[in-house]
């Protein structure tokens, strides 16, 4: 079974993609960029300001499809400059404490919208 997750505490899809997929028991989060969803938008601030604004989205899309931050297995983090992993992974740690899901994280040349991050996430739950 394919359900398509929305919520208005998101940011609405900048493209042709659903904010989620939830296929059985698997949640695959599209990769959300920091984009106030109550503005529509981008958050400008440095790294952490941008990493929490993403992690708050992704927060949002899962409890929406009835996750949580637990339930998420797998994290892919897209940054702008590798100089800015330690001030991400501050944040990052933050939200996910000890539930430490798998996760890379890579430079990328370029991000939608000339953003500093991008993550993705697929969660997972009986």
């Amino acid at each position: 079974m394919r359900e398509v997750v929305f919520t208005e505490k998101a940011p609405k899809p900048i493209g042709p993609y659903s904010q989620a997929i939830k296929a059985g028991n698997f949640l695959f989060i599209a990769g959300q960029i920091p984009i106030d969803p109550e503005t529509g938008e981008l958050v400008k601030g440095d790294i952490k300001e941008q990493t929490r604004r993403v992690l708050e989205n992704i927060k949002a899309i899962l409890e929406a499809a009835g996750y949580t931050l637990n339930d998420v297995v797998k994290v892919t983090v897209y940054l702008k400059n590798m100089d800015d992993f330690a001030a991400m992974n501050e944040v990052y740690a933050e939200y996910f404490g000890e539930s430490r899901p798998a996760r890379v994280a890579v430079e990328v040349a370029r991000l939608p919208k000339d953003v500093l991050i991008e993550i993705e996430a697929i969660a997972h739950k009986e």
